[in-house]
């Protein structure tokens, strides 16, 4: 039986729609008083949505990657351990365990710290010296890196174990296993999950203001209340999180055909 004829990939009608709907929503926000009154205001925001979705997932990646290393450790306890944390984060809703982080975690580890820090002698520390900022960040943090760790867990597992073994005939240590036979092949099936995973914390970065922290969504909530043009205002807070989602969501499809084709040419 023969093979099905690859497929002609599609001219993107879709990706113009984008772009002209796109357009015109700026052009008609930059052209009215009142929705680029909103627009400057929401823009202040954008600092903050960035720096927690930088340093969330830096952070979250950074764990994911130790959480996926000890899911393949040789000691049961470390392999339990991670697995427990991983399935325990990931059945808690995010929205939840940001209230939990913030006001049950947090404030527990206020007197944890205190309470290491009166048998040194030390000052006691303020619940509000923790700022709900950085409460927002730890959450985010634990909530992604359970999920992160998945990726990173389901990429090293796709290089060939043959390679593994190889590597360990010819007297490679564990790091240099991991450093030139498996991260280099896995790297390739990591990046495209993980670019989604990014793309969700940058929405899911929304999430934090509930706790009140200034993001573009608690500045658009602000601006609403005050100005009572909910209308103008939400639709100002979706454009300026749908032209950062897809044009991350652009930069990864490329990313991803780039690499295909180096593939396909080696």
């Amino acid at each position: 039986m023969d093979a099905p004829a690859p497929q002609e990939e599609e001219f993107p009608w879709w990706l113009v729609a984008v772009f002209g709907l796109g357009a015109y929503a700026f052009w008609q926000v930059l052209s009215d008083d009142l929705h680029r009154q909103i627009l400057v205001t929401l823009l202040k925001g954008v600092k903050i949505t960035v720096f927690v979705t930088l340093v969330s997932f830096a952070l979250a990646s950074a764990v994911g990657l130790v959480l996926a290393l000890g899911s393949s450790s040789k000691w049961r306890f470390v392999r339990q351990f991670t697995r427990f944390y991983v399935e325990i984060v990931r059945g808690v809703p995010i929205l939840v365990l940001l209230l939990y982080v913030a006001f049950v975690l947090a404030p527990a580890l206020v007197e944890l710290v205190n309470w290491i820090g009166s048998r040194l002698g030390l000052d006691p520390v303020r619940p509000r010296d923790f700022p709900l900022l950085w409460r927002a960040v730890l959450a985010l943090v634990i909530a992604y890196s359970a999920f992160i760790s998945e990726v990173f867990r389901a990429g090293f597992a796709s290089v060939p174990s043959g390679q593994i073994e190889a590597a360990k005939a010819l007297g490679l240590s564990g790091w240099h296993r991991f450093r030139f036979i498996i991260f280099p092949q896995a790297i390739r099936t990591i990046l495209p999950p993980l670019g989604n995973d990014f793309i969700a914390l940058v929405k899911d970065s929304s999430l934090v203001s509930v706790l009140g922290v200034l993001d573009v969504t608690q500045l658009g909530k602000v601006t609403a209340a005050s100005n009572f043009r909910y209308f103008e205002t939400y639709n100002v807070v979706a454009l300026i999180y749908l032209a950062v989602t897809i044009s991350l969501s652009l930069a990864l499809r490329r990313l991803e055909r780039s690499w295909r084709n180096q593939g396909s040419r080696s």
